[in-house]
């Protein structure tokens, strides 16, 4: 017989989306930084697909949550967009189509018996904020950031109970900044480092606010989430686990640490000094971080990371980079996600875990997302009409066991989150790989459960599997 995995009692079994990649742009007064790339260089988006129909979730909400309701789901994460909700971004002046919108969809959330989980801040900032500003690089725009998260909460925090400052902050600084996979696709470790500290800043204000309007109250909670991805190192060498270590502390732990214990990693302090690339800060701000840390985490997991040591000369062509410090290393034989190209490790799951509890005062924490992106999916659909996604059901398995495991071992975690509910339009990549539990057809917009909808609703119906 084989083994039976009981989660937790209200356990979160639940799906996450954004206002970006599911809404469309349908009456949005402004353009985000992905609504302008896309209007400038449409040919960069897999198919030439951009964000303005996305998954249509402006117009079929209702549906769409009827449907999420129907998988079994008891909770649902998506995002204010900034670019929707507010009309002028300097006084905060509200847009009223967007307070209507997402009023209604907080409504019809509740309606369906899921607990909304609502985020500021999906890599959707105005574009006008970064013509004007720099975007992240200004903390003018922190404050600006602040203005809106305070209209959101003054306008939502009656019926929302969990509020999530910013999505995957270290994608910004790795899209915007560092790798050239977000707009503007800049190679500038000195303005990297200094959004790292500012979008840090915006968070730990953010949940300030929150705290002195009182929306704390009657076990409200606000978190951040974050991408961890483990850094493995290639051997147990010195110089292996020092790269590694290098590693962790800059994609991890420089959100982590701020978030949870209110303070930066100090080596990583300490390589930014000795290098000149330190970030500028005020001492009011850096006890802003440390007296605003969070109520819980949310982890997004996909992937560890392997590192060794730096074997290659770097190239100081490219002014200051944290590939300086690491190699990244591709370790013989690992399990991939071809579609993607991502290492399939499900290990990483128990370690975060062990981390959390071991490392970070056990704070209440939940995986926010976890997936499996998959391209043609059309070849897997049965006589039915299903797409018969067994492999996705098999992924999301041999995850929860580690979870499971690191749950039985103490660690505090409250739920599991897939990334998506439906199949969502997902940055360059548009609709190339498919996440969902639903599919969906982008020529008709119509909506199907695939065979791992029907798996999760069992799931959630016997806490289990």
């Amino acid at each position: 017989m084989s083994e039976k995995y009981i989660f937790p009692e209200n356990f979160w079994w639940g799906s996450a989306t954004s206002g970006p990649q599911s809404e469309g742009r349908f009456n949005k007064k402004h353009k985000s930084v992905f609504d302008h790339w896309f209007d400038i260089e449409p040919e960069v988006f897999w198919g030439k697909v951009g964000p303005n129909i996305a998954s249509n979730f402006y117009n079929s909400y209702k549906e769409d949550l009827a449907m999420l309701k129907d998988i079994g789901l008891n909770s649902f994460r998506t995002s204010i967009q900034w670019t929707r909700l507010i009309k002028d971004f300097e006084t905060a002046e509200l847009d009223e189509d967007g307070v209507r919108f997402y009023n209604d969809l907080i409504d019809e959330c509740i309606k369906n018996g899921m607990t909304p989980v609502i985020v500021l801040h999906h890599f959707d900032l105005p574009i006008e904020l970064y013509d004007k500003y720099g975007g992240w690089e200004s903390k003018h725009v922190v404050d600006l950031f602040v203005k809106f998260a305070e209209r959101a909460f003054q306008l939502f925090s009656d019926r929302v109970k969990h509020w999530i400052t910013f999505n995957e902050p270290i994608v910004v600084i790795e899209g915007q900044y560092l790798y050239q996979f977000h707009y503007p696709k800049l190679v500038d470790g000195k303005k990297a480092v200094q959004v790292m500290f500012n979008l840090n800043l915006a968070s730990s204000k953010a949940i300030k606010v929150f705290r002195e309007m009182g929306c704390d109250k009657e076990g409200a909670k606000i978190g951040i989430v974050l991408n961890l991805t483990p850094s493995y190192p290639r051997s147990e060498n010195d110089e292996d686990v020092k790269a590694a270590k290098f590693a962790d502390d800059f994609f991890n732990n420089s959100f982590l640490d701020p978030a949870i214990k209110g303070s930066f990693p100090k080596n990583l302090i300490k390589v930014f000094q000795e290098d000149g690339v330190m970030f500028e800060f005020t001492k009011e701000e850096m006890e802003i971080i440390e007296n605003n840390t969070i109520d819980i985490l949310g982890v997004n997991y996909y992937q560890p990371r392997r590192i060794k040591v730096k074997e290659s000369k770097y190239d100081e062509s490219k002014g200051w980079m944290p590939d300086k410090y690491f190699d990244n290393y591709e370790m013989p034989g690992r399990r991939m996600n071809p579609y993607r190209g991502w290492e399939i490790y499900p290990e990483s799951i128990y370690d975060i875990a062990i981390n959390i509890k071991d490392n970070y005062n056990n704070i209440p924490w939940y995986i926010s997302e976890n997936g499996m992106g998959v391209e043609g999916e059309e070849k897997y659909i049965n006589a039915d009409g299903i797409v018969e996604d067994n492999y996705r059901i098999e992924f999301f398995q041999e995850h929860l066991k580690y979870l499971y495991k690191g749950i039985e071992e103490g660690s505090n975690c409250f739920g599991y989150h897939t990334w998506t509910p439906i199949d969502c339009w997902s940055w360059m990549n548009a609709y190339k790989n498919r996440y969902g539990y639903i599919a969906l057809d982008l020529e008709t917009q119509k909506k199907t459960i695939k065979k791992s909808g029907q798996w999760i609703k069992e799931v959630s119906k016997n806490n289990g599997f």
